[in-house]
C-alpha cells in the first residue's frame, strides 16, 4: 500500500453490473440468477448496487423483469438500490415497488439524444423536468447520467463547453449527483480534469462512469480522484457496455478499480476475494470468461 498525497481516504463505488452491465449482454439471465447477483455483490461490501431498469422491455429485453427482480430482492439497512427510470411511466413503477432512488439518463449530443431517448438534447430535459419534481416530491433522491461526455461514435469529439451544460441543467433539475459517461471509451486523463475542473458546481456533485474501449479507464478514474471526485461508477467482472452504442465495449471492471483503490490505500468497504468469486460465478452464468484483469488474474478457475 503506497498512498498518493492529494487522493480521497474513502471512495465510493456505484456498482452497475446488475443493471448497466446486463443489459447490454446476449445471454439473457432468470430472475433468480439476477437476485443472488445482487445478493452476492452486498455480501461483498457494496453498499450502492444499481439493480435495474424500468425501461421498455422492447428496447431492453434483458432487463424485462425488472418488477419481478424488486419484488424478490431483500433490502437490506445501509445498502442503496436505485433503479434507472426512463420517464414517468418508469417512476410510476419504481414507486409501486417502494423504490428511494432513481437515475435518470441524458445524453450530451444530438444524435445519442435521438438514437437513446427519441428527443433532441433541449427536449429531453421537458421528459426529465416531471420525473425528477414528482421524484424529489415523493422523497425519492434522483441521480443523473450524462452519455457521451467524451466522444460520440456519429459526431465525434464532443465540446467540453456542451456536456457542461447539460450536465448543470440536470443539477439544477434537483439532481443529487451527476455521473459523467465515457461511453464510448475514448477519454483520456488530461481531458477527464479539463472536464471535470470546467464545472462551476466543484467535483463534489460529479461522479465518473468510464468504458475501458481503449484500456484508459483506470487511468481517468486517478486523474478524477486527483481532481476530488469521490464516486466512480463500475460493473462487477467488467461486464456490460451500451446497446444504443456499437463502439462501446465494457465498463470499468470493479475489481481492477478496488485493486488500484487499495493499493493506494483508499478504503471502499469491498472484499475483494468475495467479489472476485462472485464474478467468476457471473461469467460461468453468461457463458464468456471475465473481461477483468483482476478477476482473471485471482480466480481459482482456469
Amino acid at each position: 500500500m503506497h498512498r498518493i498525497d492529494g487522493l480521497p481516504d474513502h471512495v465510493t463505488i456505484y456498482e452497475v453490473g446488475p443493471r448497466d452491465g446486463l443489459q447490454n449482454e446476449a445471454a439473457i439471465l432468470p430472475v433468480d440468477v439476477k437476485a443472488e447477483f445482487v445478493e452476492r455483490l452486498v455480501d461483498a461490501g457494496l453498499t450502492t448496487i444499481e439493480t435495474t431498469s424500468f425501461v421498455h422491455p422492447t428496447w431492453v429485453p434483458q432487463l424485462a423483469d425488472a418488477s419481478d427482480l424488486l419484488t424478490r430482492l431483500e433490502r437490506r439497512p445501509g445498502i442503496r438500490y436505485p433503479v434507472l427510470v426512463p420517464n414517468e411511466r418508469g417512476l410510476d413503477r419504481a414507486l409501486e415497488h417502494g423504490v428511494t432512488e432513481i437515475a435518470i439518463f441524458g445524453s450530451a449530443t444530438e444524435t445519442f439524444a435521438q438514437r437513446n431517448l427519441n428527443r433532441t438534447v433541449d427536449s429531453q430535459f421537458e421528459m426529465f423536468a416531471p420525473v425528477v419534481s414528482r421524484a424529489l416530491e415523493s422523497g425519492v433522491r434522483v441521480r443523473a447520467y450524462v452519455s457521451m461526455c467524451f466522444g460520440d461514435p456519429w459526431e465525434g469529439p464532443v465540446p467540453i463547453a456542451r456536456v457542461v451544460e447539460v450536465g448543470m441543467r440536470l443539477l439544477d433539475l434537483g439532481c443529487f449527483e451527476l455521473s459523467l459517461g465515457d461511453t464510448i471509451g475514448v477519454g483520456t486523463p488530461g481531458h477527464a480534469r479539463a472536464l471535470i475542473e470546467s464545472f462551476p458546481c466543484g467535483p463534489g456533485p460529479l461522479a465518473v462512469h468510464f468504458h475501458d474501449t481503449y484500456g484508459q479507464a483506470l487511468a481517468n478514474t486517478l486523474e478524477a480522484l486527483r481532481c476530488g471526485v469521490t464516486v466512480v461508477d463500475a460493473a462487477a467482472g467488467g461486464i456490460g457496455g451500451c446497446p444504443y452504442a456499437e463502439s462501446a465495449t465494457g465498463n470499468l471492471a470493479t475489481e481492477d478499480l478496488v485493486w488500484m483503490l487499495h493499493g493506494l490505500g483508499i478504503e471502499t468497504g469491498v472484499d475483494l476475494g468475495s467479489l472476485v468469486d462472485t464474478s467468476s460465478w457471473l461469467a460461468k452464468r453468461l457463458g464468456r470468461p471475465s473481461p477483468s484483469s483482476v478477476v482473471r488474474a485471482l480466480s481459482k478457475e482456469p
